[in-house]
């Protein structure tokens, strides 16, 4: 049996199920990927927390909020947040 640290769960303290139920968070390793529904709208790998700006509703403006704590000023547009995700996946991808 392989022995890797998997964890997922719901962020944010929302008093809406549906609220909770579409922003979960996974960690595989060291890398920790959370999600808006299906989109992956933040991430950190060892260099801190990268969140993306905001390209959707404001439900997902409230994810990102509780992710950052509303801090808007270094969140990444999306071309930059991609490339750099992309980076943190192949530099952590996990062998088994």
């Amino acid at each position: 049996m392989v022995n890797v640290n998997i964890k997922k769960w719901n962020y944010g303290n929302y008093s809406s199920e549906n609220y909770g139920s579409h922003c979960q968070a996974i960690s595989i390793g060291n890398i920790t990927l959370w999600f808006s529904y299906n989109t992956v709208i933040a991430f950190a790998a060892g260099n801190g927390c990268k969140v993306i700006k905001n390209y959707w509703s404001t439900t997902t403006g409230r994810h990102l909020n509780c992710i950052d704590g509303g801090n808007k000023k270094d969140r990444l547009d999306a071309e930059t947040f991609e490339k750099e995700l992309k980076e943190a996946l192949q530099k952590h991808t996990i062998e088994v």
